[in-house]
Parts: C-alpha cells; structure tokens; sequence
C-alpha cells in the first residue's frame, strides 16, 4: 500500500474516532416559534367546550376498577364506569407531568430528550404489512422486523429505534414483545419502545430493561416508552390503562 492511500486510510480512522462510537446526529432543537394556526380566543373556546363534555358527558373507564378509585381519591364524580370531571381538574392534575424528560439509550450519546424543543425522528409504528422488490407486500415476519431495526440504525438520520416498526405475525402473540425488544436492544444501541397490548407484556418489558440498564437506574430513569390509546375518543379500556400504569 502506498504512503498516501495509508495516510487516507489513517486520516479517516481519525476523524471517525473523533465523533464516537456510533453514526448519526443528534436529536434536533426547534428554534423557530410554532404556528399559531388559531387565535388564543378561540383555543379557550376549545378548552371550555372540552370543559364541558368532560363534566357533563364524561369517560367511561371499563374493566379497571383500580382506575376508577383513583379517580374517586382525586376528586372526580364516580358513578359505575362513568368518570365526570369538573371544569379545570384535570388541567391542575397535568401541571404534575413534566414539559420534558430524558430517555435514556443504551449507547448514552443516544438518549433524548423528549418535549420542550426537542424534535425525535423515529421509524413508523404499527404496519401490519411489508412489502420489498422479491416478496412483494405480505405480513411482516420477526426477520422483516430485525431488518427495519438494522436499517433505521444504520441511517444517520434517526435519533430513536422507535417500537412495533411491523406486525411480525409469525412469532405467537403471547411472546412477540419479548421478541421485538429484544431486537431493539441488541440491534440498537438508541432509545426504543416497548409494547403495551397487556399488562404482563408491559411489565415483561420493563423487567428486561432492569436486566439491561439494571434495576436503580430504571426505578429512577425513563429507559423505555409505549404507546397508549383510547378505544374512543370517550371510553378507555382496562388493556390501555393498566399498561399505563405499569
């Protein structure tokens, strides 16, 4: 090898020992004011009406009674399933959450932090098909799955692992989240999420993040998300809010 294609060779190796051990850049801070698409007389407008829908109409909260006595205990009106709130409670109860929080990665180049400015670019959630030049589009398998993680990490361009990128169907469902973790912890070395279709697969995930990050730093660190929803805009179901709680 010549001296200057070793020299070349010796230059790169440098400047890449320079940024770390991993590609990518970090999560982006949004500098530029967000657009105000309405003005704040009508968002108060919005605010009362939802005021008025979560006192008069209200939340059914179904197959979770734990739920509904802590709701009882924060003072809302209880009756059967049906949770009624009085207007402002529920504002004053979400001044407790933070406007931000750290998730921390593997690699701790990688954590992020979550609201305020931040902007955190992940891979998509929740395809229930793939679809490549040789397969064309079918059901998502466990190996089309490690795949989205290899190559969402291999991008620079991504500052989290993100969660269910497919549906892999071919693992059984009661061990699928143990699967998909998994593949985000050995596959990734960035911030993932876990799966939240039953309690006890919520909890799996939180206790094989214990095993990854070890159990102090969980109990006092954000190492793991999950992505929770309404059956409808008026009605949660017990699935949802006890992988919530968990």
């Amino acid at each position: 090898m010549s001296d200057a294609k070793r020299s070349g060779r010796q230059a790169r190796q440098a400047e890449r020992s320079k940024k770390g051990t991993g590609i990518g850049r970090p999560y982006i801070l949004r500098n530029i004011p967000t657009y105000d698409i309405l003005s704040e007389e009508n968002l108060l407008k919005i605010e009362r009406a939802a005021d008025r829908v979560l006192a008069e109409t209200g939340i059914e909260f179904r197959d979770d009674p734990d739920a509904l006595d802590l709701w009882r205990k924060a003072g809302a009106k209880v009756d059967g399933l049906l949770v009624k709130f009085e207007p402002g409670m529920l504002r004053e109860i979400l001044k407790s959450a933070p406007a931000s929080f750290t998730q921390h990665a593997r690699n701790p180049e990688k954590s992020v932090e979550i609201g305020g400015k931040s902007v955190i670019f992940a891979p998509a959630y929740g395809s229930p098909f793939v679809m490549d030049l040789d397969k064309g589009r079918r059901f998502g398998t466990i190996e089309d799955f490690r795949n989205f993680i290899k190559l969402a990490q291999s991008s620079p361009n991504f500052h989290h692992s993100g969660g269910t990128i497919c549906e892999p169907t071919d693992v059984a469902v009661n061990k699928r989240h143990l699967d998909m973790v998994l593949a985000h912890m050995t596959l990734s070395d960035r911030p993932f999420m876990g799966s939240v279709t039953a309690v006890e697969r919520s909890e799996d995930n939180i206790e094989m993040c214990r095993v990854l990050f070890g159990t102090q730093f969980v109990n006092d660190h954000c190492v793991i998300l999950g992505n929770v929803n309404v059956n409808s805009p008026l009605v949660w179901d017990g699935t949802m809010t006890k992988s919530l709680r968990a």
